[in-house]
């Protein structure tokens, strides 16, 4: 059973960071391709950033620039938040792609003041 784990999340002040990080149980580079998404109340899921074989990533337009995702040789991937919005607020989800989606549990991050 794949399962991905994320951590990282919280209460952050406008301007701030956060890195998230998802784990998983298999080695990531088993993974077809991994991704983060978002989903803040009211509001459909949608995808924040990706990472697909050989590096290629991709990225949200309302994050570009702000938001960078990597990933390691083991089991993680992560998800690095500066210049942090109110808009940013919602659960993070990681997505892992191998033949089939897994889904991580999600992790909250609230930007406020």
């Amino acid at each position: 059973q794949v399962q991905l784990v994320e951590s990282g999340g919280g209460l952050v002040q406008p301007g701030g960071s956060l890195r998230l990080s998802c784990t998983a149980s298999e080695n990531i580079f088993s993974f077809t391709a991994v991704a983060w998404y978002r989903q803040a109340p009211g509001k459909q899921r949608e995808l924040v950033a990706s990472i697909a074989g050989g590096g290629i990533t991709n990225y949200a337009d309302s994050v570009k620039g702000r938001f960078n995702i990597s990933r390691d040789r083991a089991k993680s991937t992560y998800l690095q938040m500066n210049n942090l919005k109110p808009e940013d607020t919602a659960v993070y989800y990681c997505y892992g792609r191998r033949g089939v989606g897994y889904w991580g549990q999600g992790t909250q991050v609230t930007v406020s003041s």
